[in-house]
């Protein structure tokens, strides 16, 4: 399924729209506006919170937490490599998925065991603040965008305007 995210040019905070492919939207990303660290409830079109997303504040390097139903369900963290920027989205389980590629220009891909999962997109896109999510059949749509949106984050805290394909 493709995904447009849209983020909010007037808004406070880091809000998003999420569409689908026929332009309808699907999801909401709300940030907390006046909080410490950075906190984002994720909503679908009926605006019931489908996951949550929160900065971990006291950590070595920046992670950013989803939640799914009050439980932790994965942690997003930049993983050490010499060829490029690389980020791990730790779930409990075997199951990890690894963004790398152009991640600070949003041409990315996210693997799991060495397999496409979904590929991240501006090139879609001319408009600034828009980029395509196209995520394979039979993954967690949820748990892909939310990701996306904290490696967004975890970007722009490492301060990475530029990043090598990794």
């Amino acid at each position: 399924m493709r995904y447009v995210l849209k983020q909010k040019l007037i808004a406070l905070g880091d809000d998003y729209v999420v569409k689908n492919e026929q332009g309808e939207q699907v999801y909401y990303i709300d940030a907390a506006k006046f909080s410490i660290g950075d906190k984002l409830a994720i909503l679908d079109s009926a605006k019931n919170e489908v996951a949550f997303i929160k900065s971990k504040l006291l950590s070595w390097g920046p992670k950013y937490l989803i939640y799914r139903d009050n439980a932790h369900y994965a942690t997003i963290k930049k993983k050490w490599s010499f060829w490029g920027l690389k980020i791990k989205i730790d779930i409990p389980g075997p199951d990890d998925l690894i963004a790398k590629g152009k991640i600070a220009k949003r041409e990315y891909k996210l693997m799991r065991h060495g397999k496409l999962v979904a590929k991240v997109s501006k090139g879609w896109f001319n408009k600034s603040g828009s980029y395509g999510v196209d995520i394979n059949e039979g993954e967690d749509d949820v748990l892909i965008l939310a990701s996306v949106v904290a490696i967004e984050l975890l970007v722009e805290k490492l301060g990475k305007g530029d990043d090598n394909e990794a």
